[in-house]
């Protein structure tokens, strides 16, 4: 079993930056892709961004590239999304997610393990 405990997040201006971390406990002995989702009020859960086990491919959802950075250091067990020149858009519950396979994935079913989320709001 993984545990994901996330941290970061709060409030900050249009514009500003933010850095989530995500750190996975347990059974870790495997290195798998990791990924961020968010799901903003009224909408479903949709993927931001998602990195390998290597961290040498990333993908990003056209809302946030060039905005958002994903990033891993896997002897620490966590994976990081800093998030620049955020817009009020930009605001929703983030969640971390550990899926099943080493390679960037964009399917949801591929992610196995979950963070317990974390609020990002952004004041215009």
């Amino acid at each position: 079993q993984v545990q994901l405990v996330q941290s970061g997040g709060g409030l900050v201006q249009s514009g500003g930056s933010l850095r989530l971390s995500c750190t996975a406990s347990g059974s870790v002995s495997t290195i798998y892709a990791m990924a961020w989702y968010r799901q903003r009020p009224g909408k479903q859960r949709e993927l931001v961004a998602a990195i390998s086990r290597s961290g040498g491919s990333t993908y990003y959802a056209d809302s946030v590239k060039g905005r958002f950075t994903v990033s891993r250091d896997n002897a620490k067990n966590t994976v990081y999304l800093l998030m620049n020149s955020l817009k009020p858009e930009d605001t929703a519950v983030y969640y971390c997610a550990q899926g099943r396979y080493t390679g960037v994935v964009v399917t949801t079913s591929a992610y196995d393990y979950w963070g317990q989320g974390t609020q990002v709001t952004v004041s215009s």
